[in-house]
């Protein structure tokens, strides 16, 4: 097993395969560091499923050097499979919550910063999947002591590229020179009041939207160039 790989899921194994592409190598010494894989051209990816936070360093040394992919996988539809110790199916539920490209916003929040790095694309790889759990006593107690064991891709629904600062606009679902709260922009893309924030955090930290004034007591934002 390859350094780096003892924990990873089934889903992180073939989605850097499948970027790598075929005359791509996974797990390879670049420098101080370790990637997932580089692909033929020589661009390093990194797939990562959580906070970006913890890469800043990794890739702001990368990108110095190289071109860098991020692939960040957004679970559009997961299922949940539970397993006795002794490899024993007992249910299969559908989680409830779906992920959206919106999601990412909540990895960025304290990772901004990578997105002013012009070597730098992330790429949000729309999947669905099993999330196989174990019953064993060790897990999280908000599942009752379930471990997740591995999460298994089933199917997939396409890229959303963003590679360069313009091609966050796709998430100001306003025109030029609307005024919006964080709220109305939750209520007209349907996401959660507390995501919205997150989003117009980032983009105001990016310098695609500004704070114009108040309505009330929400802040208002707008498009900050054209």
């Amino acid at each position: 097993m390859s350094i780096g790989t003892e924990r990873e899921s089934s889903l992180h194994r073939v989605l850097k395969a499948e970027y790598a592409g075929e005359r791509g190598e996974l797990e390879v010494p670049c420098g101080e560091f370790v990637c997932d894989a580089v692909s033929g051209e020589g661009a390093v990816i990194e797939v990562q499923t959580g906070s970006f936070g913890p890469l800043v360093r990794k890739l702001k040394r990368l990108c110095a050097e190289r071109e860098v992919r991020v692939i960040y996988p957004v679970i559009v539809v997961k299922h949940i499979e539970v397993y006795g110790l002794d490899g024993a199916f007992r249910y299969r539920r559908k989680s409830p919550r779906k992920g959206t490209e919106w999601d990412v916003f909540g990895a960025l929040i304290h990772a901004v910063e990578l997105t002013g790095l012009s070597r730098l694309s992330i790429t949000l790889a729309l999947v669905d999947v099993v999330e196989r759990r174990v019953d064993d006593g060790k897990g999280s107690w908000r599942r009752k002591g379930v471990s997740i064991q591995d999460k298994i891709l089933r199917a997939q629904h396409g890229n959303v590229l963003l590679s360069c600062k313009k091609d966050y606009l796709r998430f100001v679902p306003f025109a030029q020179d609307d005024e919006w709260t964080a709220r109305e922009l939750a209520e007209k893309v349907k996401i959660p009041v507390r995501l919205a924030q997150k989003t117009t955090y980032v983009l105001v930290k990016m310098g695609i939207v500004v704070q114009t004034g108040k309505k009330g007591r929400a802040r208002l934002y707008k498009i900050a160039w054209n």
